[in-house]
């Protein structure tokens, strides 16, 4: 009998774990919403705001801007790519325009004199004079379609510099290999005409980049890069790089954030033999889009710094990232890294990842988010 009160007890003591458990789920994390999400969980610095721009673009990813104020957003897994439209100038998204479907991860996206250029996986297309046919595309133009047709890191980002040359990168199609000496696109940023000739690379080392921008100062390229997967949770850190010069290599597959040799390639090419990263990012943040600040909204200490949109890591036992992400510099010169929109991750869970930023003409700053099919808009006042 002693005994069967005691497993009584104890199933009585489980019972009241769970339920406790239980009104916990229930409970809104910080007060930001039914089960911790919402844009409410979002963390700024004071005198910042943020709203949902639009919350129905399915698989939002990277975000282009037409003079016109016309914002194209490409998707991933969707296959889709979009015309997102603001027609009351109130910042907020009135209708979204499937301008094409089926696409093979149609990720990137870039305007130029009237053209809207997408990126798939092995080809670069053009949909010419779009923003007079919005309600009905034409048939896309095959601009260049000589890139590799591996699925693996094969989505790509593509924008255009201030040479007026569309950049496009190619991705490593692994985790970690070495593809030097079988085919050179492998790891690379290239970059092309705009009528796709003179292909050519332009960087080599880099694993996958998914986001860059040039400093509007220098007119240096920056770009982002994802670390390799399975040396630990905190090893290699992801990586801001910085490419004044073409003909630069970053290390991959080599060496990780510019000073941790691959267990299986760092004997063929010393760490120092490369360029080292700018700034150390969290590792596994999967940074992506980033931009620099050119806008007017935002107090003086954010003008020309950089936003990165970090997508968050997938195989750490603490998640990390989901956020969007601000690195400070002095005279050209990363000197911090510091969280700026945080809270799409809530203790374990995330209910959001951002993928892309973009600054508007008022200064205001989009970003998307491909878990939650929404582009927020944070804006100072």
């Amino acid at each position: 009998m002693k005994g069967t009160k005691v497993i009584l007890g104890f199933f009585a003591v489980i019972a009241l774990i769970f339920v406790a458990y239980a009104a916990l789920r229930t409970i809104p994390v910080n007060g930001c919403g039914e089960n911790g999400t919402g844009i409410d969980c979002i963390k700024l610095p004071p005198g910042f705001s943020i709203d949902y721009y639009t919350e129905n673009v399915e698989g939002a990813r990277s975000m282009a801007l037409s003079p016109n104020g016309t914002l194209f957003v490409g998707s991933r897994d969707a296959g889709k790519v979009y015309a997102v439209l603001d027609l009351n100038n109130d910042s907020k998204a009135d209708k979204v325009l499937v301008l094409a479907e089926g696409l093979d991860m149609p990720n990137g996206v870039a305007f130029r004199n009237g053209s809207l250029y997408v990126a798939e996986v092995s080809r670069v297309i053009r949909y010419d004079d779009i923003e007079a046919r919005l309600e009905n595309p034409p048939e896309p133009v095959v601009v260049n379609d000589n890139f590799p047709s591996d699925r693996a890191h094969g989505w790509k980002y593509i924008k255009f510099g201030p040479d007026g040359k569309l950049y496009v990168p190619v991705g490593m199609p692994c985790n970690i290999c070495n593809k030097e000496g079988e085919d050179e696109r492998y790891g690379t940023i290239m970059r092309m005409e705009p009528d796709g000739s003179q292909l050519e690379i332009f960087a080599k080392g880099v694993r996958n980049t998914v986001g860059f921008d040039w400093n509007p100062r220098t007119e240096e390229l920056w770009f982002t890069d994802n670390g390799r997967d399975w040396l630990g949770d905190d090893v290699p850190p992801d990586e801001l790089n910085r490419a004044p010069v073409q003909g630069m290599h970053f290390g991959f597959p080599y060496c990780h954030g510019g000073d941790i040799p691959d267990p299986e390639f760092g004997k063929l090419r010393n760490c120092s033999e490369s360029t080292h990263p700018e700034m150390k990012l969290g590792p596994h943040v999967a940074a992506l889009g980033m931009t620099f600040y050119n806008g007017t909204m935002f107090p003086e200490e954010y003008r020309n710094q950089i936003f990165i949109a970090e997508h968050g890591s997938w195989n750490r036992k603490i998640p990390i990232g989901y956020r969007v992400s601000l690195v400070r510099l002095e005279n050209g010169k990363p000197v911090s890294y510091e969280p700026f929109a945080d809270g799409w991750l809530q203790g374990l869970a995330a209910w959001g990842r951002p993928v892309d930023v973009l600054v508007m003409p008022d200064g205001a700053l989009l970003v998307s988010d491909d878990k939650n099919n929404a582009i927020y808009r944070i804006s100072y006042s």
